[in-house]
């Protein structure tokens, strides 16, 4: 088979969370299992761009409603991620460094997703299926279907990905004359809560939609931003399937990131060495646990809660533990988590912003992994944690109830939690505490949870058995 998907992320060209972590390695394990799988993406101004060598395949124009556009389509020369990569160059739309926050956002992905069926449009055979991912792929269901000039493309199944059902992409009406000239008898397609709604109009129009974790695709019909009678309604052709990780990338033996190596066998040595080196840096006591937490300072993962979380931890726990943050994202709890370094010097610290090298290092050197997540469809985070012999602390969620399982429990190796609260965090890490310091019973686990596989294997496999659904 021969799959394309489209996405506004892929790991390593450019990735702002777990979409470009699963746009960048699902190809590469569809193209190992025999099949031809490519990417095409937004050309943004990134690194990747500039390091890499690059031949031009298609140039075109096209209409975004009134305003006539060039684009221009680039493959990447020596196939190095394991899949064909191309991407699409717009001027004064896509060549911008950043992938998302602009306020023309709408026309950048919106004029994307025209230039891709577009230049699918030209070619002279079409892939077997098109895997578009989130709402910022989501139109091209429809566009191949009901716009005029793209009806050569109608029969090609088409799959759609929900890595995050809270963002869908709304547009005002006013802006319908962007859609290449479409079937005005579809409009109840696009329509939803009288305004355009990319995400509802690709769950109506895909023929399969799949979300990241199982636990997530049942959530969906209870809560997800409005939508929740389109998920009951669209049930029957809906299918969970849990993301995996990339356990080349994410390997404590091999992590180019780590200046200490370790597996199962060395599991002591090799996380003390690369915890001792995180205290250092940030000045922590290597002798008690290490709580981190790593991700986006939102609402979404309950960062909110992370200030009076840990405040009270250190206060009420007697200080046997530390924490160190990374993340960034509202200003007002960076400003927070900023201030609390001074009040908890030693116990505490934290980096706002966006770090690859670090974020490994934290995994590799940290005794437990904090995800209180008031959503989360899938998590990656968790699994990375897992890993690296790092014990999660979750909240029982979408995927992080599918992967965590409560030491309370036969078989057990992490701690989970059922509020997004301050109180229950709070009680999870004092139970963290407690098994820390049951140092026999804490080796165990981390031996256990770095034996558990959460390769891409099976997870492409059964994306492999959709796909075969579609086809004759």
């Amino acid at each position: 088979m021969e799959i394309l998907h489209v996405s506004a992320e892929c790991y390593p060209v450019a990735k702002a969370g777990g979409l470009g972590d699963v746009v960048g390695a699902l190809p590469k394990f569809l193209t190992a299992a025999g099949h031809i799988a490519k990417v095409v993406m937004p050309m943004y101004r990134t690194k990747y761009l500039y390091e890499h060598k690059w031949e031009v395949v298609h140039k075109s124009s096209t209409y975004l409603g009134n305003t006539w556009f060039d684009y221009t389509i680039i493959k990447e020369s020596k196939n190095l991620l394991g899949f064909d990569l191309y991407l699409v160059d717009i001027n004064g739309l896509l060549d911008r460094e950043k992938i998302y926050g602009y306020a023309d956002d709408i026309e950048r992905f919106m004029s994307f997703q025209i230039a891709v069926v577009d230049w699918l449009s030209s070619w002279k055979h079409h892939p077997d299926v098109i895997h578009v991912h989130d709402h910022h792929t989501a139109l091209i269901p429809f566009m191949i279907k009901y716009c005029y000039q793209y009806q050569a493309l109608a029969d090609i199944p088409t799959v759609l990905t929900i890595h995050n059902a809270q963002y869908q992409g709304w547009i005002d009406w006013s802006k319908s004359d962007y859609i290449p000239h479409w079937d005005g008898w579809r409009w109840g397609t696009l329509d939803w809560n009288n305004m355009i709604n990319p995400l509802a109009a690709g769950i109506k129009s895909a023929w399969k939609v799949t979300t990241v974790s199982w636990s997530y695709l049942y959530e969906m019909r209870q809560e997800s931003n409005g939508l929740e009678a389109l998920f009951e309604y669209e049930k029957g052709k809906c299918v969970g399937i849990l993301n995996g990780i990339d356990t080349k990338v994410w390997d404590p033996e091999k992590d180019s990131y780590l200046d200490e190596h370790f597996s199962v066998k060395t599991l002591e040595k090799g996380k003390k060495a690369n915890k001792d080196a995180l205290c250092a840096e940030f000045g922590l006591h290597p002798d008690k646990p290490l709580i981190v937490f790593i991700g986006r300072l939102v609402g979404e993962k309950a960062a909110d809660l992370l200030p009076a979380a840990i405040g009270d931890s250190l206060y009420f726990i007697d200080q046997r533990m530390n924490f160190l943050v990374l993340g960034s994202g509202e200003p007002d709890v960076e400003y927070e988590l900023s201030n609390m370094r001074n009040y908890w010097m030693g116990y505490y610290n934290s980096r706002i912003g966006y770090n690859e090298k670090l974020s490994h290092q934290m995994y590799a050197g940290a005794d437990f992994l904090l995800m209180p997540s008031r959503v989360e469809p899938c998590g990656l985070n968790q699994m990375y944690a897992m890993r690296y012999g790092t014990v999660p602390l979750v909240r029982r969620t979408g995927g992080l109830r599918d992967t965590v399982i409560d030491i309370g429990e036969p078989g057990g190796y992490g701690i989970c939690f059922n509020q997004a609260s301050v109180g229950d965090i709070t009680n999870a890490v004092y139970r963290a505490v407690e098994l820390y310091e049951d140092q026999e019973k804490f080796s165990k686990i981390r031996r256990q949870l770095m034996k558990l596989d959460f390769s891409w294997d099976n997870s492409a496999e059964q994306y492999l058995d959709v796909y075969k659904s579609l086809l004759p």
